[in-house]
């Protein structure tokens, strides 16, 4: 026993305080009158007489044991490790202080010379308590309680009344145990130890407002750095749980429940730090949101085709998918009072805004400028908006996902390319229609489909994005019309004045002088459309389109007619003489001109041919009455000018019946002219055959 052996021999008549009596001799074994009998003395004996002696020696041996600290006399009841051996740092520590994160440092730089200083304690202890055991022998029945308590024969006395134990008080968590609460996501309760702890920071820095986040510089206490830097780990984890439970249901609504949470007390903490220490954790949540919103709506459109349609189709899929997964599976597991819906909206809103505004401000295709009009105006109001009930957010309504600059930025920048592009094209269709004007080949112009597919395509598609931007869009394409119509004119005029065209057969040259005129319905329907749907500013435009096609289709009726009266002519120069008054053989070949010329005149466009039919009637009477007034035929008697009369009128019922025919057979389907009936007029019996019938 070298500690027993190494001990000074104190004198056994003078006891010190708080040191063990030794005995005189070195035997373990050998007894001391004295020392029992103080001991004796000291220790007293248990009510049943049995005497304590042993006991106290064996207490007083084990009490000697290296690094063997007694319980403080002090220690609260209910503190940490009652009835357990303390920790080093609790033996340390004065207990009920919460331990910080210098504290663990501590630990780890004395962690080698406690595990040292430990194993030779136990190892000396063991050596000890066996040497002492050797002349103790067998161990000894101990009495019970009772036995020893109350002798034989005696009733046991009523048990004394319990004492309550005082309240047990809650020791605070240490900086790092909050923090592995914080990565174990049991959010909710590390934010109230993070309050404990910043409470007890402000009671500790004199009771004054803490200072904003991320105040604490060099000068701060440790304590305000670790709540500083507790924050900063909640917050990772709080916006972490934001983007997982938009990606998927993976945390789950428990999680969901705890962010909410977390945002609820933090709101009612800020509004006992006051505005100018306010870590206003709620508009931080929606900043997340917002971020998180973002990451999912660019991570969508890249990957999609069909270039910025696609990707637009796209983000609409996305954004109806996420805002039902919010509507069913989020906004229910957060508190109520936060309208988590509403936020998670603004912050989808806001992500898209940033992504259109980029789009906007690339140089864009005009396709492209198209498709985002029409998916800011109409697609996203409509189908994704038009899902969700705007009157129950907070805030009323969301602002526009591009400013009115930058709408009327695009929309500019498609009337320049609509007016540059469609001019261009629409020469380059006159151009190739051109061409084929003076060839002998048959072929079917389609001048005015194609001009009018080029104008339509913008004219339909702009006023489904707006009103506005249709009206300008058809004053644009208007003026690009007058402009081509203006063009076209001068080509027909060239058409017809170049000396090329007496080389064509005449067949050939009238139908592709039908065809011109065919050009002008569609394109004057065209023109009186888009004056419609534009602004009053459009009316110049649609005059003179009207104008340029007037005059196309005034030079092509003369052409027309001047083709055909020059058939006629022959016929008309029989008129007003003595054989005409006998013979109905001129009327009769300018009534079958008219109805073999009639079926080529049909291919022509109704208001066109009925304009030609009238023209024709007029210039027919003209020429029909030129050589009466020229005085080509003389009525010398009564019965002359009876007869001349009565022809007249004949001729002239029989033109009329003509032409009315004509005009009325535009919607029917072109026939061949019947043979001539003949009719003899009553008392005439030398009158010749009469006209035939178209």
């Amino acid at each position: 026993m070298p500690i027993l052996k190494n001990l000074g021999v104190a004198d056994s008549k003078v006891p010190r305080a708080g040191t063990l009596p030794l005995r005189s001799s070195r035997n373990p074994f050998e007894e001391v009158p004295g020392l029992e009998e103080e001991e004796v003395g000291e220790l007293g004996t248990l009510p049943n007489g049995t005497s304590c002696r042993r006991r106290a020696t064996l207490e007083k041996l084990a009490g000697l044991a290296p690094f063997r600290l007694a319980w403080p006399p002090g220690r609260r009841a209910g503190s940490p490790g009652d009835g357990q051996p303390r920790s080093f740092l609790g033996r340390v520590l004065t207990p009920g202080i919460r331990r910080s994160s210098a504290d663990f440092g501590l630990l780890a730089r004395l962690q080698g010379t406690r595990a040292q200083g430990d194993e030779e304690a136990a190892g000396e202890a063991a050596r000890r308590l066996a040497f002492l055991r050797l002349g103790r022998g067998p161990k000894p029945r101990r009495a019970s309680l009772a036995e020893r308590v109350v002798p034989a024969g005696e009733a046991a006395p009523e048990p004394p009344p319990k004492v309550p134990e005082p309240p047990k008080v809650k020791e605070p968590l240490s900086v790092l145990e909050i923090l592995s609460l914080i990565q174990q996501r049991e959010l909710a309760r590390a934010d109230e130890h993070i309050l404990e702890l910043e409470a007890e920071e402000l009671a500790s820095s004199g009771g004054g407002a803490p200072g904003p986040p991320g105040a604490e510089g060099a000068g701060g206490g440790r304590r305000a750095r670790d709540v500083a830097l507790l924050y900063e780990a909640l917050q990772r984890e709080l916006w972490a749980l934001v983007r997982e439970t938009l990606a998927g249901p993976g945390p789950g609504a428990g999680a969901v429940a705890q962010l909410g949470r977390v945002l609820l007390q933090e709101e009612a903490a800020d509004g006992r730090r006051g505005p100018g220490a306010a870590r206003k954790l709620r508009a931080r949540w929606a900043e997340a949101v917002g971020r998180a919103a973002r990451e999912r709506l660019e991570a969508a459109a890249p990957g999609a085709p069909g270039g910025l349609a696609g990707q637009l189709e796209a983000l609409r899929a996305r954004l109806l998918e996420d805002m039902g997964g919010v509507r069913g599976r989020l906004a229910p597991a957060y508190p109520a009072g936060l309208g988590a819906f509403g936020v998670y909206l603004r912050g989808y809103h806001g992500a898209l805004a940033e992504w259109l505004g980029a789009a906007a401000r690339r140089r864009l295709p005009l396709a492209d400028r198209y498709a985002l009009l029409h998916w800011h105006n109409q697609v996203y109001p409509r189908e994704v908006l038009g899902l969700v009930d705007l009157v129950a957010l907070e805030n009323g309504e969301l602002g526009p996902l591009l400013s009115p600059g930058t709408l009327r930025g695009l929309e500019d920048e498609c009337v320049t390319d609509v007016k540059a592009q469609t001019r261009a094209a629409l020469l380059r269709v006159l151009q190739e229609n051109e061409e084929h004007w003076g060839s002998t080949e048959e072929r079917p112009s389609s001048l005015a489909q194609d001009v009018c597919e080029l104008l339509e395509e913008h004219t339909e598609r702009a006023p489904r994005i707006s009103q506005e931007f249709g009206e300008r869009m058809a004053h644009c394409c208007l003026g690009g019309l007058a402009e081509f119509l203006q063009s076209f004119q001068q080509r027909v005029e060239r058409f017809h004045e170049h000396p090329g065209v007496r080389e064509l057969l005449p067949d050939t040259y009238i139908s592709r002088t039908i065809s011109l005129v065919n050009c002008g319905p569609p394109l004057r329907a065209l023109a009186e459309r888009l004056a419609r749907v534009g602004p009053p500013e459009s009316e110049p435009a649609r005059e003179a389109a009207a104008s340029a096609l007037d005059r196309v289709t005034r030079l092509c009726h003369r052409v027309l007619a001047d083709l055909l009266f020059q058939e006629l002519q022959p016929h008309f120069n029989k008129l007003m003489r003595r054989k005409w008054l006998n013979s109905p053989e001129a009327l009769d070949g300018i009534v079958g001109t008219l109805g073999a010329q009639a079926l080529a005149l049909r291919r022509m466009q109704d208001e066109p041919y009925q304009a030609l039919v009238a023209e024709l009637h007029r210039r027919a009477l003209v020429e029909y009455v030129r050589p009466l007034l020229r005085g080509r035929l003389r009525c010398r008697s009564a019965r002359t000018r009876s007869r001349v009369a009565g022809r007249l009128r004949e001729d002239a019922a029989q033109l009329q019946r003509l032409f009315r025919r004509l005009a009325e057979a535009r919607g029917s389907p072109p026939r061949h002219p019947r043979p001539a009936q003949h009719s003899r007029p009553p008392g005439d019996p030398g009158r010749g055959p009469g006209p035939g019938t178209v």
